[in-house]
């Protein structure tokens, strides 16, 4: 493996400054949730159902999902810096179309296309453990979602405030323009740090798959992550309708609650960073995967009681990010570090494709079975039972690694 030089700002014969790895990885968090607020105007605008338009979070998932098997391989065999660049400028083109899309298919098919920037997301982590060993990989996932934290806390905010001022294409006008300010900044600061590929071609790279996936510790904490971060999209996919139709919240107010995950996530990152060195990479993951599950669980009560308000709604939702921060950074920390580091990036790959794959069908799940009769309650089982699936994925982990510490 190549020896890398300390980071230094704006300096790209070093490897990227932790700014830029938090900018990365948040304009993809940005691109998911930045609209949501304005998904009941936008449906009026193309003529069509809400759970058609919320169509757009799912596809955009989906194709996520399916990218993220291919981004991670061509970054390992011809370098991260050049893939995220051209997942990056596909995202600008399509932004554009969006905005101009003339008909419902158009944007749709222009939201699936903006899906190259997940490059971002997945290379961040990527990079992190190119320049970190694995134990301190977990914390350094933390710091950087931890930032990133704060650009899908405050998206949804300003887009409630963008929408209602100037119409839902000035959040993909602000896509825009933050995805062209990164460019530049990946231009100056983005520096290679893939090992040597040694020669090794595209499908002898593709061909190591199976020894990713025949990792039960890789499989267990790759689960551990799409099943926590499973019940957030179901959120993503259930919020817009639960906030304006069954509490009658206005886009702005909207945007301004949907954010109360991210507040949640950014405390829970912090916590991680601090402390998942000295409480252990597993321990972490099970007890944020338990404050997820216990907030999800009380919430459900409380709506099954029928006093259920639009604060207790997304006030418990601060648990599910805060529990998702603590969990996350060390499940994907875990599932990168049983790996050769040559297939790093294509761990990350088919761990993000599990994530953003189980994602999609509960975001979509999520949105096709609310209606004003059933009220809350289908979307909280369904993210109760995420939850759980977690908690069930990183406790199969921990004792299959007391099992092989006595044999």
């Amino acid at each position: 493996m190549k020896t890398l030089r300390p980071a230094r700002f704006l300096d790209r014969s070093t490897p990227p400054h932790i700014t830029t790895l938090v900018l990365m990885a948040g304009l993809s968090a940005m691109a998911l949730n930045v609209f949501l607020p304005a998904l009941p105007d936008m449906a009026t605008h193309f003529g069509t159902d809400y759970k058609v338009m919320q169509l757009s979070v799912g596809i955009f998932l989906a194709v996520n999902a399916v990218l993220q098997i291919i981004i991670g391989p061509l970054s390992d065999r011809y370098g991260r810096r050049p893939v995220i660049m051209v997942g990056t400028g596909t995202f600008m083109i399509a932004t554009v179309f969006a905005i101009y899309a003339p008909s419902i298919e158009s944007f749709l098919l222009m939201r699936a296309a903006q899906a190259g920037i997940v490059t971002g997301m997945v290379l961040s982590r990527a990079i992190v453990r190119d320049i970190a060993p694995a134990e301190s990989a977990g914390s350094m996932i933390a710091y950087v979602t931890m930032g990133m934290a704060v650009v899908p806390m405050l998206a949804p905010t300003v887009g409630g405030y963008l929408s209602q001022a100037f119409g839902w294409q000035a959040n993909f006008w602000l896509l825009l323009m933050a995805s062209g300010a990164l460019m530049v900044l990946f231009y100056f600061d983005l520096g290679e740090t893939a090992p040597d590929s040694g020669g090794r071609t595209l499908s002898e790279t593709f061909r190591a798959f199976p020894e990713i996936l025949t990792s039960k510790r890789f499989l267990g904490y790759a689960f551990s992550t799409a099943f926590a971060s499973g019940a957030f999209f179901a959120y993503l996919g259930g919020a817009p309708f639960v906030g304006s139709t069954l509490f009658g919240l206005t886009e702005d107010k909207l945007g301004l609650y949907m954010g109360a995950p991210a507040l949640g996530y950014f405390f829970g990152n912090f916590l991680a960073g601090r402390y998942s060195h000295k409480v252990g990479m597993n321990n972490m993951v099970l007890i944020g995967a338990v404050i997820v599950t216990a907030g999800l669980l009380a919430s459900l009560a409380l709506d099954a009681s029928g006093h259920a308000t639009a604060e207790t709604f997304f006030g418990f939702m601060v648990l599910l990010g805060f529990g998702n921060g603590m969990q996350l950074p060390n499940a994907i920390a875990g599932s990168l570090s049983v790996v050769r580091p040559e297939l790093v990036g294509s761990a990350s790959g088919l761990g993000g494709t599990l994530m953003i794959g189980g994602g999609a069908i509960l975001s979509a799940l999520a949105g096709s079975v609310l209606s004003e009769d059933t009220g809350a309650t289908p979307l909280l089982l369904i993210m109760c039972a995420a939850a759980f699936a977690s908690i069930l994925a990183i406790l199969w982990v921990i004792q299959r690694e007391k099992r092989l510490a006595l044999s």
